[in-house]
């Protein structure tokens, strides 16, 4: 995998006692730790707000983790492209998601370590159902499923429980559903939970 700012020493030191000092000043608590595991899907929801991306950099560097995560590829252009893929970046092109899945199953089985977030809901606009590549990412790879979160109502946000999928989607879906149910999005009529569809 490529070089981010997870990898640069000094700056990364730097960003870690940044955001541990602007979530403190912001009122935000992080809870949960890193998981033990060197190798896992972080699922990121709510996703609703273009806030979610700063405040979940910070809380990644406050829990010292490594990660990677996934963008629309517009998000990627020329040279801010370098900028957004040392901050740990990977371009997703939407129409292509199969290939995406394989992509990343072989990047963890290509790696001794890695973690990578991916935005269930795909979008920060209220969708009518989320997306299922995380969880074939997982499967497929033999890895588990960490739970991120944002609550901006309780201002808390970090990482809840660690579990392997077991095959039946519906069933891993529902343990999901049930972990992010009251959990307040930035903008919580967008966060379409109950109709999760696999």
């Amino acid at each position: 995998m490529h070089y981010t700012i997870f990898d640069t020493p000094i700056i990364n030191t730097l960003m870690r006692w940044f955001s541990v000092c602007v979530l403190r000043l912001c009122g935000w608590k992080v809870e949960g730790q890193k998981p033990s595991e060197l190798k896992y899907v972080l699922i990121a929801a709510p996703h609703t707000s273009n806030w979610d991306f700063p405040y979940t950099m910070m809380i990644c560097f406050a829990l010292r983790l490594d990660v990677y995560w996934m963008g629309k590829a517009s998000l990627f252009p020329p040279f801010f492209g370098a900028f957004s893929r040392w901050m740990g970046g990977i371009a997703v092109d939407r129409s292509r998601a199969g290939n995406l899945v394989e992509g990343t199953v072989n990047a963890f089985n290509d790696n001794q370590k890695l973690t990578v977030i991916v935005p269930p809901e795909g979008t920060r606009n209220k969708v009518t159902h989320w997306k299922t590549g995380f969880y074939y990412i997982a499967h497929g790879a033999g890895v588990p499923i960490a739970l991120g979160y944002l609550d901006f109502k309780r201002k808390a946000g970090g990482i809840g429980k660690v579990f392997h999928t077991t095959g039946d989607i519906e069933k891993d879906m529902k343990v999901i559903q049930e972990f992010y149910a009251g959990i307040s999005g930035k903008n919580p009529k967008q966060f379409n939970l109950d109709n999760t569809q696999t």
